[in-house]
């Protein structure tokens, strides 16, 4: 079953049941690369900035309250959920993301008819350009959605990397009485406790949150509203006003007018700050997950100092076999965050003159960052984090093994004399401990207190 939809280019026949129209018709005939849709929390971010607009051209006397309340009820019925499928435009697609515009405006505008008791494609009773886009265009509406989407997917992932940041903290009050080797080089360094390693992934997640927070205020600024190059050509000059006030007030959110509309049309950059932060994070998270598959090697021929929990079988054919593996999903994670973030990176700086035409590739990019975000730090945490433990006797034995041990002698018997003990240590196979201990240069207790003087402050 069909009807038939006419529009500039001519006829064409649209699903009946669809509530998308001929435009959305017509992109999914011409665009089908990436074989999956443009990401939903963009479509909502977008439909959320239509029903302000909505709501701004009415305060302003530009839409009659009929219309707009029947457009007003189709944004609050897409954005209950159930309608994903109306939405099914390609990734890549119009650089602008003009197809993804005009099916949401199509999709609006026909379940406003519906609304008013019309059938789906009636122009008359509400029209997808002249009364559900008024006053916009996709190249402000657009980029404002993805703001939208990233602004509250941003969210999500601040309290998913807030709960991992918690757990290394707790993990790191717990361990903080562990002595162990510290490792420069991969090789035997000073000494540090488990606890102080803990704590230093806790801080760099904690100063990634700072990151993220900071770009994704920039998010906060729209330039919807703006029109075709950001000038706000055929709108009131009130109007952007009128939309940031709907917003937040439907939001509860601080969105702001762009304060230069031209540049935030232009320029993509306060997306791609956002991916940079999500990027920079990412990388925290590939390190400190390497550093656990380091630490928990083994567990009879590797560092084995610690004991990550075991959450499946590690083999098909080696029984018993217990892998790391959230740790090695982690870092795939990550990996994928690294590549989203390079795309997009690409994207914001390939724009050319008033408008960049790589934008459904930079809105896809980062909000598949943000969902990668959103679950794995608190995948890691639950799964990982929280569930390690340390095997104390490797760490000491590690500790008193170290060849990086006898520079917290130094200050105490001086560069020469270390030296000669270190040579005397691997002639009799006695770690610095036992030597310095057999030979009176220190008690056990002495020795016990410089060790732990010489880590600083413990967490």
């Amino acid at each position: 079953m069909v009807r038939t939809e006419k529009d500039s280019f001519g006829e064409k026949e649209v699903p009946v049941q669809a509530y998308f129209g001929i435009h959305t018709t017509r992109s999914l005939e011409n665009f089908s690369v990436a074989g999956e849709p443009l990401p939903i929390e963009i479509i909502y971010g977008m439909v959320k900035l239509k029903k302000a607009c909505a709501l701004a051209n009415e305060s302003l006397g530009l839409l009659d309250k009929k219309k707009a309340v029947a457009i007003i009820n189709a944004c609050d019925n897409i954005l209950k959920g159930g309608f994903e499928k109306e939405f099914p435009i390609d990734i890549f697609q119009a650089g602008s993301g003009t197809s993804s515009n005009m099916n949401v405006n199509e999709v609006i505008a026909n379940l406003a008819c519906k609304g008013l008791g019309g059938q789906k494609g009636d122009r008359s009773l509400v029209h997808p350009n002249d009364d559900v886009n008024k006053g916009q265009s996709t190249n402000n509406i657009f980029p404002s959605g993805v703001k939208v989407a990233a602004s509250e997917q941003s969210l999500h992932a601040i309290a998913s990397l807030e709960r991992l940041a918690a757990s290394l903290r707790k993990k790191a009050e717990e361990f903080s009485g562990i002595l162990k080797s510290g490792r420069t080089h991969l090789q035997d360094a000073v000494p540090i406790t488990l606890g102080q390693e803990f704590a230093a992934y806790a801080r760099a997640i904690e100063k990634d949150l700072l990151r993220i927070k900071e770009a994704r205020e920039k998010c906060l600024e729209l330039g919807v509203g703006g029109n075709a190059v950001g000038t706000g050509v055929n709108t009131k000059p009130q109007f952007r006003n009128e939309i940031i006030k709907a917003l937040n007030q439907a939001t509860g959110e601080y969105y702001a007018v762009a304060k230069d509309g031209i540049e935030a049309t232009q320029f993509l950059t306060d997306l791609a700050g956002l991916s940079s932060a999500l990027r920079l994070t990412a990388l925290d998270i590939l390190k400190i997950v390497n550093d656990l598959r380091l630490l928990s090697s083994g567990p009879n021929t590797g560092f084995g100092e610690l004991a990550l929990p075991a959450v499946e079988p590690g083999s098909s054919i080696m029984p018993g076999k217990i892998n790391p593996s959230i740790c090695e999903a982690a870092n795939m994670a990550c990996m994928q965050v690294l590549g989203n973030d390079h795309c997009v990176a690409i994207a914001c700086g390939a724009g050319q003159l008033e408008l960049n035409t790589h934008m459904p590739l930079v809105g896809t990019n980062l909000v598949k960052s943000l969902r990668i975000l959103s679950r794995c730090p608190a995948m890691l945490a639950e799964k990982c984090i929280e569930g390690i433990t340390a095997n104390e006797d490797v760490c000491k034995k590690h500790f008193e093994w170290s060849a990086g041990l006898a520079t917290i002698l130094n200050p105490k018997l001086g560069y020469d004399r270390v030296a000669e003990l270190v040579k005397q240590s691997l002639k009799e196979k006695k770690n610095l401990r036992q030597l310095a201990i057999e030979k009176g240069i220190l008690t056990e207790a002495e020795y016990e207190e410089l060790a732990y003087r010489c880590t600083g402050p413990n967490l």
